[in-house]
Order: C-alpha cells, then sequence, then structure tokens
C-alpha cells in the first residue's frame, strides 16, 4: 500500500529578499551552512507555531537533504589539518550534519527521528527533491512521527571570480493530509 499523501502545514525558505542576512548562531563557525539550515526551520516552525521554545510540536521528524552539504565547514577542517596548528573542536562537532539537527530538535523539544540525506543532485533553488519527500511520506507512515520538519539547504558555488553566489534554502512542515 502506498504512504498517505502529504499536506504542507507551513513553508519558509531563504533567503526571502536580497538583503536577507543570516544570523550568526552561537556553536557554529567557519560556515553558513548551519545557520541557513537553523534559519529556515525556524521560519517555517515559527510560521505554524509561533515563537519558541511556546508548545508546539513533540513527534516531529527531522529531514535534512543536501546535494552539497557543508563544503565550507569541509575545507576549513582540511586547511586546518593541513597547518601546524591544533584543528578547532568546534569544527568537528558541526561537520556532522545531524548537529544542527539537534540544535533544533533541544531548542523545540522535538522527539521524532532525525536523518540526513543527500540526494545525487543539489535542489533547485526553492524546491525539495522527491526522493526527500518520499522520505517524509515513509516517515510518517511508520508512525514515529506525527510530522515532519523537511529542510533542504545548499551552499552557494564560488564564480570563477571567487564571488559567492546566494546559499539557498527551503523548509516544509509536513503530515498526512
Amino acid at each position: 500500500m502506498p504512504p498517505p499523501p502529504l499536506r504542507v502545514l507551513a513553508r519558509a525558505h531563504w533567503p526571502e529578499s536580497a538583503d536577507d542576512g543570516l544570523p550568526p548562531l552561537a556553536g557554529f563557525t567557519a560556515s553558513t551552512f548551519n545557520p541557513l539550515v537553523a534559519e529556515t526551520a525556524e521560519r517555517c516552525l515559527r510560521a505554524h507555531y509561533g515563537p519558541a521554545p511556546g508548545p508546539g510540536p513533540s513527534r516531529t521528524a527531522l529531514l535534512l537533504t543536501s546535494g552539497s552539504g557543508d563544503r565550507a565547514t569541509a575545507a576549513a577542517i582540511d586547511a586546518a589539518a593541513a597547518s601546524p596548528q591544533r584543528v578547532p573542536p568546534l569544527l568537528f562537532f558541526q561537520s556532522n550534519p545531524n548537529a544542527i539537527l539537534g540544535h533544533l530538535a533541544a531548542r523545540w523539544r522535538l522527539t521524532g527521528p532525525v536523518l540526513a540525506t543527500s540526494p545525487p543532485r543539489p535542489a533547485v533553488p526553492g524546491e525539495v527533491p522527491a526522493d526527500a519527500l518520499e522520505l517524509a511520506e515513509l516517515l510518517l507512515a511508520d508512525g514515529d512521527a506525527d510530522q515532519v520538519l523537511l529542510i533542504a539547504a545548499e551552499q552557494a558555488d564560488r564564480t570563477a571570480d571567487g564571488s559567492a553566489q546566494t546559499d539557498h534554502a527551503v523548509a516544509l512542515l509536513l503530515t498526512r493530509a
């Protein structure tokens, strides 16, 4: 039997405008990836539940999908490991994609499963990969969660002149239809 269709309870994206800035996130350094995931997820949860940590979702699964992952942290770890100096411990902590999901789970008191996946190709800005939506359907169908917070996040590529394009992310709060 196919899993039940999904209903979108809330949606958020980053950036919302050309001058949208990512707020700093304590404990996460050297990269925009984790602040990008956190800010987009927070916008989505606030759209449905109001400010944290009010009453809100408990049995909510967290699902992060990113084709590129946190390239900036990987580069910072490579550079630090190549130098004669000690590698900062925060780089190892934030190199695990589940670290930001744990941060969100603790802040919002979420008790569902936590997963991070990598689709074959990075997501198109504003879209969620189809395989991530299928996984969200399965998480709801198996009964371990009543909702899924699905975040698709991609760090920007560098252009030939070294300037960065814009990071982008979309978050969907999903439940059964």
